[in-house]
């Protein structure tokens, strides 16, 4: 899930070819290879179970809660703003979409329509990318440039588990893995701590090379048993709930705090869109 966007698609993505098409045709690729070893060297940040935080995709950015970390879009942050955050303590996480096409980004441009395939589930005004493709590989390194450019600490690249959803194309799972493996690297090739955003299936897969885990609903939906692994290995699992009865029911929000605390998680309970027109710590 992402914060809402009101967009209109440009009119060429009704008729792109190479990625509406489940024949996973798409621009130049060259395969990456899943059997690499994770990049652990380096002076970067390592969020510990825990640590508190903030997450505000859309709005202005409410600078004022005592958290450890803020989870802020890299596009839309200004150098002053994640200066000012700094500047109090606190570390800045800067998120970007690293598995969608979306429209209204300053970089769009810089796909192609080959590199674009079906629409995401609930997000109409996105397009799922080809991972395979150099391409977007090639964007997806200058958004990590950018986040470097800008200062921030680290990353949360979304929508990177598009294999097990309708993408377009026919990447596999080992290609999902190798290109998570890929990203993380590159991050901390940059010295950016990197945030595994969903993917569950791979968890176990992904734990050594993910500095921490950014995770949405899985009180709601009993999949919480399954980032285990990143608190085993003493790194943070930063988690999101929307569920009204979490929202509305102080009673059973209490009860979903008691569980993340056991589990020691970093849960909050926000809006949908993510615009903090309210918050809930659990810790």
């Amino acid at each position: 899930m992402r914060a809402v966007k009101i967009v209109v698609l440009m009119a060429f993505l009704s008729g792109c070819g190479g990625g509406s098409s489940s024949s996973g045709n798409s621009g130049e690729s060259t395969p990456l290879e899943p059997a690499v070893d994770p990049v652990t060297e380096g002076d970067w940040y390592r969020p510990k179970p825990l640590v508190t935080w903030q997450w505000q995709l859309q709005g202005t950015v409410n600078t004022g809660y005592a958290v450890q970390i803020y989870d802020i879009d890299l596009f839309d942050a200004e150098v002053s703003l994640i200066q000012s955050i700094q500047a109090t303590g606190k570390k800045v996480i800067c998120y970007f979409s690293g598995g969608s096409y979306e429209e209204w980004r300053d970089d769009a441009a810089d796909f192609s329509p080959a590199d674009l395939g079906h629409t995401l589930d609930g997000w109409e005004d996105e397009h799922w990318l080809d991972i395979r493709s150099t391409n977007v590989r090639d964007v997806m390194e200058k958004r990590l440039d950018m986040a470097v450019s800008k200062g921030c600490d680290g990353v949360e690249p979304d929508n990177m588990d598009g294999y097990i959803n309708d993408p377009g194309f026919a990447f596999t799972a080992a290609d999902q893995l190798a290109y998570n493996r890929w990203m993380a690297n590159e991050a901390h090739s940059r010295e950016l701590a990197i945030g595994l955003k969903n993917d569950l299936d791979q968890v176990e897969e992904l734990v050594d090379y993910f500095d921490f885990a950014v995770n949405e609903q899985c009180f709601e939906y009993d999949e919480c048993d399954r980032l285990q692994p990143f608190i085993d290995a003493n790194k943070a699992v930063l988690s999101a709930e929307y569920l009204d009865g979490y929202v509305n029911d102080a009673s059973r929000r209490n009860q979903l705090c008691t569980d993340s605390v056991n589990r020691q998680f970093s849960t909050l309970v926000l809006p949908l869109d993510l615009d903090d027109a309210f918050r809930y710590s659990c810790n």
